[in-house]
């Protein structure tokens, strides 16, 4: 939260707007201070008990009711718009709530020795997991047995990584450990069933890897798009990149696929394992190139068009950089009529956005996890001759200041 003292920008943790605190000034910068409250004077209505540790694993908001954090998200969404993107957006940004407890099915955990949980904000310091709520009892448990197991062995595990599917009936890691030649052939094959684990990957520092059962989880199409598609299946392994909320995962989905223009081919930028170009081809068999630069989120984007059936053979999949496909074009069938980029939180590259803007494509569905790199992109957009047709955000992570956007651009030159 923003305080200003003598022109001097503060940023207060553990505070509400509107609340009059006293805070301890933790560091300060040459244009920032960093606070924390340590006394509340006079508080907010909008004021709840926090969780036992607000700063375990990203849960600096649960002091805060969940009504008013989703009001503040759409504050933040809205004031990057107009502060970096000099774009002005009339009216609230509406945010789609979830579930407070059990929404993650993806986490990295951090380990100290046999002990497992999350890093403190801006720390290193392990603290328990549990107590944020944001993965199930089950989950937690299967991560902490299967570093136990591996500890046990003499193997030690230095971080991991969970996926789950959406109804949380499948789970697997990705654990990498110090050397995998201090596993055993007994421990590899007894630990997905002694963890609850549908399998896992381990992998040392020197590129050697192992796997023990099924080290990825499915889910059917149908409960990724609520029933749109009926068909089909889209597979990743706990290292690949997907959304972490079980519970708006579908609804971010839907959003895009109403977004895509019911014309022309559709070009899937930082395409992931296909969570959007799967599901979009198989509900209606629209041309899709679906480019991705990660080595195992792409494996799983080829698995999964190569065994979605012919619904997904409309897609082409590129195995590598952004940049480097829109540079060069040589796979697409012809000028795309709806564009969807959900990069990293980095936002798109320079080189990417003049590429993007050279090709003109009629409508950009635009994914991001980042309001600020959102609203930078979203005015090089307007400067590129596009309009903001709508916009949206998602709570994908409650308790915490991260807010999903979903923005739609239309090019006004087409």
């Amino acid at each position: 939260m923003i305080a200003r003292h003598d022109g001097q920008v503060i940023l207060v943790s553990g505070a509400v707007p509107g609340e009059r605190v006293l805070a301890r000034i933790e560091r300060t910068e040459r244009r920032l201070a960093f606070a924390t409250v340590i006394d509340v004077r006079e508080a907010s209505a909008d004021r709840r008990a926090a969780f036992a540790d607000p700063t375990c694993g990203g849960c600096v908001y649960s002091h805060i009711a969940y009504s008013r954090q989703l009001t503040l998200k759409s504050e933040i969404v809205r004031d990057a718009f107009l502060r970096l993107g000099r774009m002005p957006i009339d009216g609230p940004v509406p945010v789609a709530p979830s579930p407070e407890r059990g929404y993650r099915m993806r986490a990295r955990f951090h380990t100290e020795g046999a002990r497992v949980g999350f890093y403190r904000e801006g720390t290193h310091a392990l603290c328990d997991a549990g107590g944020t709520g944001q993965v199930s009892d089950a989950a937690r448990d299967a991560v902490a047995a299967a570093v136990e197991s591996l500890a046990a062995a003499g193997a030690r595990a230095e971080s991991v990584e969970l996926t789950e599917s959406v109804d949380g009936n499948q789970r697997a890691l990705s654990i990498i450990v110090k050397d995998v030649a201090a596993i055993g052939e007994g421990v590899l094959t007894r630990l997905p069933a002694a963890s609850g684990l549908t399998g896992c990957a381990i992998e040392d520092a020197g590129g050697r890897s192992l796997e023990a059962g099924e080290p990825a989880v499915t889910d059917a199409l149908s409960v990724l798009t609520r029933g749109r598609v009926l068909d089909g299946e889209l597979r990743r392994h706990a290292a690949s990149f997907f959304q972490a909320n079980r519970f708006l995962v579908s609804e971010l989905v839907i959003g895009v696929m109403d977004a895509v223009l019911d014309h022309g081919p559709v070009l899937d930028l930082y395409a992931g394992v296909g969570l959007f170009s799967v599901a979009i081809a198989a509900s209606g068999g629209t041309k899709i190139v679906a480019v991705e630069g990660d080595r195992m989120s792409g494996a799983d984007l080829e698995r999964n068009v190569r065994n979605g059936g012919s619904a997904t053979s409309a897609v082409t999949t590129v195995l590598g950089s952004v940049e480097h496909y829109l540079a060069s074009r040589h796979s697409a069938p012809s000028r795309p009529g709806t564009a969807i980029v959900d990069p990293p939180r980095t936002g798109i590259s320079a080189e990417a956005m003049t590429s993007l803007l050279t090709l003109g494509v009629p409508r950009i569905i635009y994914v991001s996890c980042d309001p600020a790199t959102m609203a930078r992109d979203a005015r090089r957009l307007l400067d590129g001759g596009y309009r903001l047709e709508s916009l949206r955000a998602f709570d994908l992570f409650p308790n915490t200041p991260h807010v999903e956007s979903l923005g739609v651009f239309a090019n006004e030159r087409s």
